[in-house]
């Protein structure tokens, strides 16, 4: 099992991947991505992903002891510095001071992530309000989640929606070729390594490919938008009426510029989450959150 290694040189060979982390041209065209922070280097450890290595604050690494261990049991190494070293090195101060990398993988083509999806979306047993009169426990239906994001070009925004699509069991992640990569330093951190449970694929052509992807009565794609010339139905109403969906997949776009007209084509249902007077929408990532949180709870 390797054993941690000092390192007191930013220009040692072996940390040849750390360096400016925060271009993200670079870490693409190397091959590898960067997975910063504990709970997020935690994840990794968890995931499939081939883990590079792992880079530490040598000051903290006995309170990291359980990454270090972690990464070592998976063969890889393990490399401590001191933290102007670490800044040196990255680019920034990396006051979390703990980063590790990873091999990229190939994406896998986005029918596999629908066909995965609509394979998950079976009857599962819930906790029922009531136990019915002959006694027996309550089966409902909930329907498989997916994700279709349009013109995603936050890092943030793209993180924070993994988190919640983590959090709400979202089966998988299409992108069309203008979103952001799920797979940089930043996004990766603040879904706190969440992307790296959830499949993602990228979607060419866009959107026509969508109504491929998505055909059959199994699947419903429900475009979300705050107007539309007369007024989208509202989420929890659709939600209620759709229950039954065994797959449903929610179309979300940018803030700003919104969903185009040729995706908003591509949907069954064009739904809206009701805002106060005066507000428009709310970020992108909290409106996915929302809108995962009504259609996973379905008819309870």
């Amino acid at each position: 099992m390797p054993i941690p290694t000092l390192i007191d040189d930013p220009a040692d060979p072996r940390l040849a991947d750390y360096r400016d982390l925060k271009e993200p041209a670079r870490a693409t065209q190397a091959g590898v991505f960067a997975v910063e922070g504990r709970l997020a280097v935690g994840e990794l450890i968890r995931s499939p992903y081939e883990i590079v290595s792992l880079l530490l604050d040598a000051h903290q690494a006995p309170v990291l002891a359980e990454l270090v261990e972690g990464v070592t049991a998976r063969d890889a190494p393990v490399y401590l510095a001191r933290r102007d070293v670490l800044a040196a090195t990255v680019g920034f101060d990396l006051h979390r001071g703990v980063v590790a990398i990873a091999r990229r993988p190939q994406l896998p083509d986005a029918a596999d992530v629908v066909a995965a999806a609509v394979a998950a979306a079976v009857a599962a047993a819930v906790e029922p309000a009531a136990m019915p009169t002959d006694g027996e426990a309550e089966v409902r239906t909930m329907p498989a989640l997916l994700a279709v994001l349009e013109g995603l070009n936050d890092h943030e925004n793209l993180g924070a929606l993994f988190r919640n699509a983590a959090a709400f069991g979202v089966a998988g992640v299409l992108l069309d070729p203008t979103c952001a990569d799920p797979l940089y330093r930043r996004a990766v951190r603040v879904s706190l390594g969440h992307v790296l449970a959830i499949p993602f694929a990228r979607v060419t052509p866009w959107p026509g490919r969508l109504a491929e992807l998505l055909a059959g009565p199994e699947v419903v794609l429900a475009a979300l938008t705050p107007t539309l010339g007369a007024a989208p139905e509202p989420l929890s109403r659709w939600a209620a009426r759709r229950s039954g969906a065994g797959t449903i997949a929610v179309l979300l776009g940018a803030e700003g510029a919104g969903l185009s007209q040729q995706a908003l084509e591509q949907a069954d249902d064009v739904v809206s989450i009701p805002m106060a007077a005066g507000i428009d929408s709310v970020n992108v990532a909290t409106a996915a959150a929302i809108a995962f949180y009504e259609l996973r709870r379905g008819d309870s």
